[in-house]
């Protein structure tokens, strides 16, 4: 008989992304629960029998009672199957934890909480879900080494699900707390061990992955945004996985070296290539360089009007200089005291070693941008 389970991980509901400012910020938290509700809905489409979570369910286990109650109603629609919810690292099964409130507050029979390294069975599907709780942040010892004594019946399909740091295989960012071994799936019989806590999906090898978040969280680029479909047709044999995305926004960062009105235009260039709607887009660009006040004047417009699209703009410009020219200066076309204003500015500006220097570099765009263009700054 086939079975087909959903594997995903660190949801994180509830993380506050402190840095995307007002509306957009609380949107991005509020789109954590409407991939929940995504992963729901694939599960009715594809017919699954489970959807498995390796840990951190949630952000931390002092989130507001609220918070709990919308991520059970966020999973409402995959009713004909169960939900296996592990604790992970940021929601440890604690003595009072999230997992301890949500008891309380009372939550669907066809979600399971694995508070306890109990096997969780789908007895009519010849399926056991084998957990790893954590009951603490961090663990020294291999949780995963009680799968090999946990015994099962002949022809059951055995999916241990754990939260932690395969040894050795994340590009030199391995967490030696809650280690697990690179071969825990072969030792311990397991026809596949669904894993959280790397946030990209992940193939260790081919019964042990990764899930990585649904929903893309950093800038970081390792392939987030995913689910895996895994099916399998007889206990033993390889199973079948299947990436499927269904993340929300889309992160990405460009490193920009800007020395004129070309490289302006490739910057623009490069964020109109993004695909639209570019509302879902959340991007951060660093900047480098050294540009006159006109080509200076060009980008802080072309990033106004990018920011006004993408959902969020993180702009750095610790390694980009304002350098005036004469050109500059004559278009500002004051004299009197006022030019002399400007010619203060501009030596402060190139005094690196000024306090006021930031000010002053300040000062002369906007004085450059309202006479020239005959608006404020943006």
């Amino acid at each position: 008989m086939t079975v087909k389970i959903i594997h995903t991980a660190d949801w994180q509901i509830g993380k506050q992304f402190g840095f995307i400012a007002q509306d957009a910020g609380a949107i991005v938290r509020v789109q954590r629960l409407k991939t929940v509700e995504e992963i729901a809905k694939l599960a009715v489409e594809r017919r699954v029998d489970a959807v498995i979570v390796a840990g951190d369910v949630f952000e931390n286990n002092t989130l507001a009672n609220d918070t709990l109650r919308k991520t059970v109603q966020a999973m409402r629609y995959f009713k004909d199957g169960k939900w296996i919810l592990l604790p992970g690292n940021h929601d440890p099964a604690s003595a009072e934890s999230a997992w301890t409130r949500l008891e309380r507050i009372g939550i669907p029979e066809n979600i399971v909480v694995a508070t306890s390294e109990e096997p969780i069975f789908l007895g009519e599907k010849g399926l056991a879900v084998l957990p790893t709780p954590l009951h603490r942040k961090h663990e020294v010892r291999d949780l995963t080494e009680s799968f090999g004594s946990r015994k099962t019946s002949d022809g059951v399909i055995r999916v241990g699900l754990a939260h932690g740091s395969v040894e050795n295989v994340l590009s030199g960012e391995w967490d030696a707390k809650n280690p697990i071994a690179t071969d825990r799936a072969s030792l311990a019989k397991l026809d596949y061990l669904a894993l959280g806590d790397w946030h990209g999906t992940f193939r260790v090898n081919d019964r042990t992955w990764y899930a990585g978040t649904p929903e893309p969280d950093s800038f970081k680029e390792n392939d987030t945004g995913n689910v895996l479909l895994v099916t399998f047709e007889n206990p033993g044999a390889i199973p079948q996985v299947e990436k499927i995305s269904v993340g929300h926004f889309v992160w990405h960062t460009f490193d920009n070296p800007l020395h004129g009105a070309d490289d302006i235009s490739h910057l623009a260039r490069e964020f109109g290539s993004l695909q639209e709607p570019h509302d879902r887009h959340i991007v951060q660009v660093r900047l480098s360089g050294v540009l006159d006040l006109a080509s200076r004047s060009a980008l802080d417009r072309a990033l106004a009007e990018w920011a006004a699209k993408f959902h969020c703009l993180s702009v750095s410009e610790e390694n980009l200089l304002t350098e005036p020219t004469e050109d500059d200066l004559d278009r500002i076309d004051l004299s009197g005291f006022v030019r002399t204003a400007v010619e203060r500015l501009r030596a402060i500006q190139k005094d690196a070693n000024n306090p006021e220097h930031e000010h002053a570099e300040e000062a002369l765009r906007r004085l450059y941008f309202e006479h020239v263009s005959g608006e404020t700054k943006p």
